[in-house]
């Protein structure tokens, strides 16, 4: 059986997860203080844990929400959630969700799978609910009996440096929806909860396209995933011995959900629109395009029929005929799909919020991307930039290859973040030392960040374990 078709694992030690030596020390630490601080909290004890980690993407930036195949692994930094149901009589019946870092204030929400987030005022809470509604949801629609809610006891500790692009929101998310699963003793295959979780997270207000959630959920240790959607599956890639990847922080933070409409949702949203236009130019009828056409990959047969016609391969050759390079104004799109935009993405209201932020679409730009990274993901080689850096990330690319790096990029959706970088394993040590000479001292002199704070933002990763369930 493959392994996306496993349940979630259930483990009564550590050691299956965290391994052997100093990460499963402080993986002991870190239990126990979730412990300690549940009982203080709540006067009882967790009756289950769940754990979900972050990620690194080694190649295929912003595909995923477009069909197409990604390479991630995962990392050892996680969130682990301790939880604690309360009976169906008791009376209080709300969600109580505290964090060990005091940086967080607990939250409290009704124990109602059908509230709505408010997306206008952002909390940290959010996340965890956005896994509670999801869990009902897809619940119910697999006919299981979720009886009546009832109250919550939720403590959570996360390690993914937020605003990092390492996914910290999908490990919690993650954490959150499994969390609630193993609560009521419930149980499904890692491909349906990397769906889920996916379709979880959007409630949030971010339209994201799966990765994130699928290798957090479907990681296996020691390797890195290739990623299908469409149905999901993972595969499983050996990495080259002798290697390890660094991941430094860039310390310029990008808050997905806070800036969706003018960064990540927008590019979901123009590349809607490349889609729909190039299904129209290469002869689809407009209301056809828009009603059928959702994504780059919707319209890659009638591209390769075009490029065949001509003698050629290249997909890129539709959009060098048929797309400009000159951003688009709405009412230029208008007069190609004969429909206004507000109608299109009438039911997508996180789109039309991009609609009105946005004032020009690149087309060209995101179709090529796309089709040229999708291609890349499978001769997995270091790819270009694709215009999601900011001059923090590519001043420490820079530092990373002059420093001995064998290869270095960008990670996650971009805009600030971190990068990874390929480095061979007897030097980690002088290349972490060297990156903090070179890019971070400079950042802890005017007091950016604590000089004990660098094994936060700058470390070493292998392939680490995907998601778990813990009962002691």
């Amino acid at each position: 059986m493959a392994h996306e078709d496993l349940p979630v694992p259930i483990f009564t030690t550590l050691e299956p997860v965290y391994g052997e030596g100093s990460l499963l020390d402080e993986a002991s630490v870190r239990f126990d203080r979730l412990k300690s601080t549940f009982s203080e909290l709540y006067g009882c004890q967790p009756d289950v844990f769940a754990r979900a980690p972050g990620r690194v993407n080694l190649i295929g930036e912003h595909i995923d929400y477009e069909g197409y195949s990604v390479l991630p692994m995962a990392i050892r930094q996680d969130t682990i959630i301790a939880i604690h149901k309360h009976e169906a009589g008791q009376a209080t019946k709300v969600l109580r969700i505290s964090n060990v870092n005091p940086k967080y204030d607990t939250c409290t929400y009704p124990a109602d799978p059908d509230q709505d987030i408010d997306l206008k005022n952002h909390k940290w809470g959010h996340y965890f609910i956005c896994g509670y509604k999801g869990y009902y949801e897809y619940a119910k629609s697999k006919g299981i009996d979720v009886g009546e809610p009832v109250g919550l006891d939720i403590l959570v500790d996360g390690i993914v440096p937020t605003g990092s692009g390492l996914s910290s929101s999908a490990a919690f998310v993650c954490s959150a929806t499994i969390a609630i699963m193993a609560v009521f003793d419930v149980n499904f295959p890692k491909k349906e909860i990397a769906q889920l979780t996916c379709e979880c997270e959007r409630h949030i207000g971010t339209q994201s396209g799966g990765m994130d959630q699928a290798i957090s959920v479907m990681a296996k240790t020691g390797f890195a995933e290739l990623i299908d959607f469409n149905p999901i599956r993972a595969t499983d890639v050996q990495l080259p011995e002798g290697g390890t990847f660094v991941i430094a922080h860039s310390l310029a933070e990008s808050q997905k959900a806070v800036t969706a409409a003018t960064n990540y949702n927008n590019r979901v949203v123009e590349c809607r629109l490349a889609a729909v236009v190039l299904g129209i130019k290469l002869g689809m009828v407009p209301k056809e395009a828009i009603t059928k056409v959702k994504t780059l990959s919707d319209v890659e047969g009638l591209c390769v029929s075009f490029a065949k016609e001509r003698g050629s391969s290249d997909l890129l050759l539709s959009i060098k005929e048929f797309l400009h390079e000159e951003p688009y104004t709405a009412e230029a799109i208008e007069k190609i799909t004969e429909e206004s935009l507000t109608t299109i993405f009438a039911k997508s209201p996180t789109s039309l919020d991009v609609l009105t932020a946005a004032k020009h679409f690149k087309l060209f730009q995101r179709a090529s991307h796309v089709y040229s990274e999708a291609k890349r993901v499978y001769l997995f080689k270091e790819t270009v930039s694709s215009k999601l850096s900011c001059p923090e990330l590519e001043e420490l690319v820079k530092v990373c290859l002059e420093k001995g790096a064998l290869g270095a990029r960008l990670t996650g959706a971009g805009w600030g973040g971190c990068v990874v970088a390929l480095v061979k394993e007897a030097i980690v040590p002088e290349f972490i030392l060297n990156l903090k000479e070179a890019f971070y001292q400079s950042r802890i002199d005017k007091g950016i960040i604590g000089n004990n704070d660098l094994g936060q933002y700058v470390f070493a990763s292998k392939p680490s374990s995907g998601a778990a369930i813990f009962k002691f």
